[in-house]
């Protein structure tokens, strides 16, 4: 098992062929410049070590040496072993309303907005819970199935809008219903569905179906999303407000939040109800929901355990750079006699 834990410093390794091309200039130009001062014969006579060769070697180390030190960067690690770790956790299913009285902007930015920030920073809490999400106005769709692919939710939590359903309403009725698909384990007592709208409910008798569902073992956590005091529904176009949403008497409709049904709902499933207004309270008392709830193990997985191995190329990186420096020093020695020699004869 291998693997590379940074592979962007691989990019360094294009400046080899750069090094190679600026020494082979270098090298050209010194052989002019000894032709200058002496012919091969007398060349070879006050350094008979100079080879083309040496000088071949050593840019080779050179490019050893660099590629030693960009891998030590890269970090090469082996796996060792592997380790089963077992994941637990609560089965979470978000229910989010999406009717168009979550438009109103009584909470900034609006209510569906400030919905998905408060389920978005839940889930950044989690640690190996599994989560799934539902859609609901006037039915309810199912938007993601349980899973523990937190980044999945969020981006599946990101699209979801207002006119993502046709059918308008607020069919909370509809949306424990499909909740209670979700949990396929009918003795599991570890399930928790959290339901987040602004109580406006269109069907009414909705509390005899969580009585159901806390039968059955699901936990209603209700959170509320919006003010008692209300606001009207925006009517955009191109994000921009052109009128309001207006009755059959041409009145501007002002939607308000329902606390009570909210807190019927968890009362009669055992749950909870949150307002929504505050988001770290509202993390806050989620967390400590999950952390009181019966832990349950999904599944085992093997994790493979990986060693860091830098330090060999690092190590190789030094010995290389030694190796051409010392190639340096023994070419420097006979420019010196070169140079030596030079100042004799003038």
């Amino acid at each position: 098992m291998f693997l590379l834990e940074d592979k962007t410093y691989l990019w360094l390794l294009i400046g080899i062929p750069v090094i190679v091309l600026l020494y082979a200039m270098v090298i050209f130009w010194q052989k002019r410049t000894q032709r200058k001062f002496a012919d091969k014969e007398l060349l070879d006579r006050l350094s008979p070590n100079r080879s083309t060769g040496k000088q071949v070697m050593k840019i080779i180390l050179l490019c050893l040496a660099i590629t030693s030190f960009v891998i030590a960067l890269v970090n090469p690690q082996f796996g060792t072993k592997l380790e089963t770790v077992k994941r637990e956790g609560v089965d979470v299913v978000f229910a989010l309303d999406v009717s168009k009285s979550m438009l109103a902007e009584d909470i900034a930015p609006n209510r569906l907005e400030k919905s998905k920030q408060l389920v978005t920073q839940i889930i950044n809490n989690l640690a190996s819970d599994r989560v799934g999400i539902i859609a609901y106005a006037g039915s309810a769709f199912p938007q993601l199935p349980i899973t523990t692919d937190y980044a999945a939710a969020k981006m599946f939590l990101q699209n979801m809008n207002t006119d993502m359903l046709s059918s308008q309403g607020t069919a909370i009725r509809e949306a424990i219903e499909l909740a209670k698909t979700y949990f396929n384990d009918d003795g599991q007592t570890n399930r928790v569905l959290f339901l987040i709208s602004d109580g406006e409910d269109h069907e009414g008798n909705i509390e005899e179906i969580a009585a159901e569902a806390a039968r059955e073992g699901i936990r209603i956590v209700t959170i509320g999303v919006g003010t008692s005091k209300g606001g009207p529904i925006p009517v955009k176009r191109n994000g921009v407000i052109q009128n309001y949403k207006k009755d059959n008497q041409g009145e501007t409709v002002i939607t308000r939040l329902n606390e009570e049904t909210l807190k019927e709902i968890a009362s009669e499933a055992n749950g909870r109800y949150i307002d929504g207004r505050v988001t770290s309270e509202v993390v806050e008392e989620v967390t400590e929901i999950l952390q009181n709830m019966d832990k349950k193990e999904f599944e085992s997985q093997q994790i493979a355990e990986y060693k860091s191995q830098f330090q060999w190329f690092l190590a190789l990186g030094l010995l290389f750079l030694l190796l051409d420096i010392l190639l340096l020093e023994r070419q420097t020695s006979w420019l010196k006699r070169l140079n030596l020699f030079n100042e004799k004869r003038s």
